[in-house]
């Protein structure tokens, strides 16, 4: 499972590092699993990307964090199996560093759109769902969003339901900051077994919340 994590100026630190610790250490597990002739096989990746080619970004909270790439075409082999989009400054409405600004810039949602009609399964944690709702892409969907912006989230057109984590097939949401860990150890469980999903939680001593609307 190749995962991509999309960056922006002033998303929420704990959004986007939080699932990407979760995924670099499933896929070191599942690594782990020999292929029956004793060798190691290869889980996938995980990795910051932005649209653009830039070394590093800088977080809400003045955290800068280094990039390993630009987020590919859907249609390129290296595209992500996954892409996960953090949320950041959306109810503050900061027109220069937030989900909100990359909203009124469109580039970002556009790139989600894209995405997502190729098929890449797509995960949104916090008000990074309002960065899909620009893109159109929760519309009719089910999905939810940091308590702050849920009634937008209803506005836009998406069905909003009352859960931590929400799984509706090729979107998944989750709600506000930390509930980005429970969806990424949620999506593990799915692609790797209960066990690799328990060894996570253990490792980073997080008690996994299991309110989840399938």
């Amino acid at each position: 499972m190749n995962v991509d994590v999309l960056l922006y100026d002033g998303f929420d630190e704990l959004d986007g590092v939080g699932p990407y610790e979760v995924f670099d250490y499933a896929l070191g597990y599942a690594a782990e699993r020999d292929d029956g002739e004793g060798e190691s096989t290869s889980a996938g990746r995980v990795r910051y990307v932005t649209l653009d080619e830039r070394d590093r970004v800088t977080a809400s909270h003045g955290t800068r964090v280094g990039v390993d790439g630009s987020l590919p075409d859907p249609d390129a082999d290296d595209a992500p199996d996954l892409l996960v989009v953090p949320g950041g400054g959306w109810s503050a409405r900061d027109e220069d560093a937030s989900a909100w600004a990359e909203a009124r810039k469109g580039d970002v949602p556009r790139a989600l759109s894209a995405h997502h009609e190729a098929g890449t399964r797509i995960a949104s944690v916090c008000t990074g769902s309002m960065l899909l709702a620009e893109a159109g892409v929760t519309d009719g969907r089910r999905a939810v969003t940091h308590a702050s912006a849920i009634e937008e989230l209803r506005e836009s057109g998406a069905e909003v339901v009352d859960a931590r984590v929400v799984d509706d097939g090729d979107l998944l949401s989750a709600g506000g900051v930390t509930s980005g860990i429970d969806l990424a150890l949620y999506i593990v469980e799915r692609e790797f077994g209960e066990a690799v999903a328990d060894r996570v939680a253990t490792v980073i001593e997080y008690e996994r919340r299991y309110e989840v609307a399938e």
